[in-house]
C-alpha cells in the first residue's frame, strides 16, 4: 500500500499579535504565536493534567502530584469549585483538602507548573456547575455582566487571588495560567469583562484559556485575547442514549481542532454573521483529551489503554502543540453540609443526562480515585518524554495529511499525517479504531519526499511514529522504522513497534547513507559517529522514566521520585535499572519494602440500617438490595469488591458516612483495603441494588 501525502504548503507564522504572555522575575519569558507556545525563547509543548486537589486528601498530594511528574505532566490543571469552598455564603473554607495555596506550593516543590480553573462557572461534573446554592438560586441573571452578579464574581476572584498571592509567574511563582469561565461559548462580552476582573484583582498570568469548543463555529470569544481550547472525547457519557455511538472520528487525522464541527471536509464553517474562530491565529491547544471516561448511570464507557495512546498520538500529528487531559487523575467527591456536590439529574444546571456516583470521580483514567495506574499512564509518557526532549524541533512542524483521506469507519487503508518543516519531520501511523477491528497492512510504503523508508507491515492494536531527516547532535538521520522517545546526555532512545523491524539509516561522509538493524534490549546500544541509539522493546519502553535528571526503567513497575528517593507505585518489593552515561550501561537495584496485603471477606447479611443515600440505588426505579459485611485483615493494600449490580455503595460501621460508590462497569471495582479498615474497630457495610440492562455498558463486560 502507498501512502501518499498532500505537498506541504507553509502558512505564515503570526508573533506578537495575542495580548497575552508575560515575564518572570528573572526575565524568562512565556509567549504565544500562531502555532505554538514559547518559553524563553523556545518552543515548547507543555503536557497538562488534571487533578483537583479538594478531591483528593491532602496527605496525598505530593505523592500523586509526583506520580504525574513521573508520567510527564509539566503543568497541573485543577478547578477551584465555589461550591466547595463557600456552600454557605460568607462562610469561606480554604483549610485542609481545600487549601488551594498548598497544593500550589506542592506543585511547585514538583518542579509542576499551575494552570488555575477559577470559574465562575466551572461545570467539572459539580453540583450546579460549581455555583453554590445560594447563588445558584439567588434569582441573579448568572453568568452575564449584570452588576449585581459581577460583584459576586468580583469577591470570588478576589478570595482567590488571596490565596494564591505571590504565587503567579510574575513573582516567580508556578502559576502560568487561567482559565476564565468553562464552555460559554457565545458570550464574548462577559468572557472579556471576566479576565478584566481577574485582571483587576491581580489575577495576572502570561496564559488566559477559554473553551473553543461547543459551537461548531468556534466559540464566540474576543479575538487575540485568549487562547482557545479544546476537547477530545472518544465517548459521551453525558448523552443518553443507552446504545453504542457511532464510530469516532477522532481516530482519524483531520485538518481541525474543533470537536464539534460536523465535518464536512473543512472547518472554515461561518455563522450567519459572518462568525468563525479564527483558528489561525493560535496555537491548537487541548485541555480536555479524555484518557479516560467517567461514568454515569446511563452510560458507562471504559477506555482502553490503545484507546487513550492513539488518541493522543493522532491528535498530536494533527498538529497539537498543548497535550491536556481531563482528568489525569481521578478523585473523590467530597459530601457537603447540606446536598451532595455531585452533578446529577435532580440538581439544578445538569448539563449530562445521566446520573453520576456520589462519591466516585475515578474517570478512569491514568490515575484512579485512589492513585493506582492504569496502562495509559505508561504509554502516554512515551509521547510526553518525547514532547520534553524534541518539543523544540516538533512544534513549529505543521501538520500534512495523506491523501486520500481514510475516515474512521475504513477498515482496510492505513491513517497516516506528517508533521513537517518542508525538509525534516515525523510520520504519524494510526491502525486503531475504537470499536472496529482493522485489516493488517501487509505491504506499506511511505511516499515521504527526501526520505526513502523501507517497506514494513503493520498488524494489530497499535499506533506510532517514525521520523525522517531527524537531527541527532549534529549527525542527521534521514529514516527510522522506531519511535523516538527521549534523549539522555548523547544517548537518543528509541521504541521498537511490534511487528516492524528497528532500521535506522544515517547520512555518511561523502554523501553516502549506513543503515544499522537493531534487536530490542537493555543491550540494543549502538554508536554512530558521536551519538548512541537505544532501542527497547515497546512493553519495556513503557517503564522509562525521567526522575531528578537522570533515566530509569522499572522492572515492570512504575517508578516515581520523592524526597530524594526512588520509589513505586505499586507495594512490596521492586526492581529497577539506571541508565549510566558514561558508559551507556543500565545498572539494577533492588528495593525491598515490607508488605502485609489485606484479605477480604465477604458476609452476606440483613439490612442492618435504611442506606443513607438510597436514591443512588434506585435511580431509574425501585430496585431490590442486597446487603453483605465487608472486613479486611489489615490497612495495606488494595481488595477486590465482589459483585454484579447496578450501584454499590460501601458504609462506615454505624452507617452514618457514605465511604464509597461505584456503577458496575464491567470491571473490577478495587479499593484500598486502608478505606475499609479504618481504625480496625470493625467492619464496614456494602449495599448493592439489582441490575438491570438500562444502561450503556461495553460490548466486552
Amino acid at each position: 500500500m502507498d501512502i501518499r501525502f498532500a505537498p506541504y504548503e507553509p502558512t505564515g507564522l503570526l508573533q506578537g499579535h495575542l495580548r497575552l504572555g508575560g515575564a518572570d522575575p528573572a526575565g524568562e519569558r512565556i509567549e504565544l504565536t500562531s502555532r505554538y507556545i514559547t518559553r524563553g525563547g523556545a518552543p515548547v509543548i507543555p503536557v497538562m493534567g488534571e487533578y483537583h486537589f479538594s478531591r483528593d486528601d491532602r496527605a496525598h498530594w505530593r505523592r500523586e502530584l509526583a506520580k504525574m511528574k513521573a508520567g510527564g505532566v509539566t503543568v497541573v490543571a485543577t478547578y477551584i469549585l465555589w461550591l466547595y469552598h463557600e456552600e454557605e455564603e460568607g462562610k469561606l473554607d480554604f483549610t485542609g483538602d481545600l487549601d488551594v495555596r498548598a497544593f500550589v506550593l506542592a506543585c511547585a516543590e514538583q518542579g509542576l507548573d499551575v494552570m488555575l480553573r477559577i470559574g465562575p462557572w466551572a461545570h467539572g461534573e459539580c453540583r450546579n456547575g460549581g455555583f453554590p446554592d445560594w447563588l445558584q438560586h439567588s434569582g441573579l441573571p448568572l453568568r452575564t455582566n449584570d452588576p449585581a452578579y459581577m460583584a459576586k464574581a468580583r469577591g470570588w476572584f478576589e478570595q482567590i487571588y488571596r490565596q494564591v498571592q505571590g504565587l503567579l509567574y510574575k513573582d516567580g511563582g508556578p502559576v502560568i495560567g487561567i482559565q476564565i469561565e468553562n464552555e460559554l461559548t457565545d458570550a464574548a462580552d462577559h468572557l472579556m469583562a471576566l479576565k478584566y476582573l481577574a485582571k483587576g484583582v491581580g489575577l495576572d498570568v502570561p496564559i488566559y484559556t477559554a473553551t473553543g469548543w461547543n459551537n461548531q463555529y468556534g466559540a464566540r470569544m474576543p479575538v487575540d485575547e485568549f487562547l482557545p481550547v479544546f476537547s477530545a472525547y472518544a465517548d459521551h457519557p453525558w448523552d443518553d442514549t443507552v446504545e453504542e455511538l457511532p464510530l469516532s472520528y477522532l481516530y482519524s487525522f483531520v485538518p481541525f481542532r474543533n470537536d464539534s464541527v460536523a465535518w464536512n471536509g473543512d472547518d472554515k464553517l461561518y455563522d450567519t454573521d459572518g462568525w468563525r474562530l479564527p483558528y489561525e491565529r493560535y496555537p491548537f491547544a487541548i485541555c480536555e483529551m479524555g484518557c479516560g471516561l467517567q461514568p454515569t448511570h446511563t452510560r458507562r464507557p471504559i477506555l482502553s489503554p490503545m484507546d487513550a495512546y492513539a488518541l493522543s498520538l493522532v491528535k498530536l500529528g494533527c498538529g497539537n502543540n498543548l497535550i491536556g487531559y481531563y482528568m489525569y487523575h481521578g478523585g473523590t467527591n467530597k459530601i457537603g453540609k447540606h446536598s451532595t456536590f455531585q452533578e446529577s439529574k435532580a440538581a439544578a444546571a445538569s448539563k449530562w443526562d445521566g446520573d453520576l456516583p456520589i462519591r466516585n470521580y475515578d474517570f478512569g483514567t491514568c490515575l484512579g480515585q485512589y492513585g493506582e495506574v492504569r496502562r495509559q499512564y505508561r504509554l502516554l509518557n512515551l509521547l510526553h518524554l518525547f514532547a520534553r526532549d524534541f518539543g523544540a524541533l516538533l512544534a513549529p512542524m505543521e501538520p500534512v495529511f495523506a491523501e486520500p483521506f481514510v475516515p474512521c469507519t475504513d477498515a482496510e487503508h492505513l491513517r497516516c499525517a506528517l508533521r513537517t518543516d518542508g525538509q525534516a519531520g515525523f510520520v504519524f501511523v494510526n491502525h486503531h479504531q475504537r470499536h472496529l477491528t482493522l485489516a493488517d497492512v501487509p505491504d506499506v510504503h511511505l511516499q515521504v519526499p527526501g526520505a526513502d523508508f523501507p517497506p514494513f507491515a503493520v498488524a494489530g492494536d497499535i499506533c506510532f511514529f517514525f521520523p525522517y531527516h531527524m537531527p541527532l547532535d549534529g549527525e542527521r538521520l534521514l529514516w527510522a522504522t522506531a519511535q523516538p522517545v527521549c534523549r539522555q546526555g548523547s544517548t537518543f532512545f528509541f521504541a521498537a513497534v511490534p511487528g516492524i523491524t528497528p532500521q535506522f539509516c544515517f547520512a555518511a561522509d561523502g554523501g553516502a547513507q549506513t543503515t544499522v538493524t537493531a534487536e530490542p534490549g537493555l543491550e540494543s546500544g549502538f554508536n554512530f559517529g558521536g551519538v548512541r541509539i537505544v532501542t527497547l522493546p515497546l512493553a519495556l519502553a513503557e517503564y522509562l522514566r525521567r526522575l531528578d535528571g537522570a533515566l530509569y526503567l522499572g522492572d515492570g513497575c512504575d517508578l516515581y521520585a520523592l524526597d530524594g528517593e526512588i520509589c513505586a507505585a505499586a507495594d512490596g518489593d521492586f526492581a529497577w535499572w539506571r541508565y549510566r552515561d558514561a558508559d551507556g550501561a543500565f545498572v539494577r537495584r533492588e528495593a525491598k519494602r515490607p508488605f502485609h496485603p489485606a484479605a477480604l471477606t465477604v458476609t452476606a447479611a440483613a439490612e442492618p440500617f435504611a442506606p443513607r443515600y438510597a436514591e443512588e440505588l434506585e435511580l431509574g426505579g425501585p430496585r431490590a438490595r442486597r446487603w453483605y459485611k465487608l472486613a479486611v485483615t489489615g490497612p495495606e493494600g488494595f481488595v477486590d469488591i465482589p459483585g454484579d449490580y447496578d450501584a454499590a455503595q460501601i458504609y462506615d460501621i454505624d452507617g452514618s458516612r457514605l465511604l464509597a460508590d461505584h456503577f458496575y462497569t464491567g470491571e473490577v471495582w478495587r479499593v484500598p483495603a486502608a478505606l475499609l479498615y479504618g481504625d480496625g474497630s470493625g467492619p464496614c457495610w456494602l449495599v448493592e441494588s439489582e441490575r438491570r440492562n438500562d444502561f450503556y455498558l461495553e460490548p466486552w463486560a
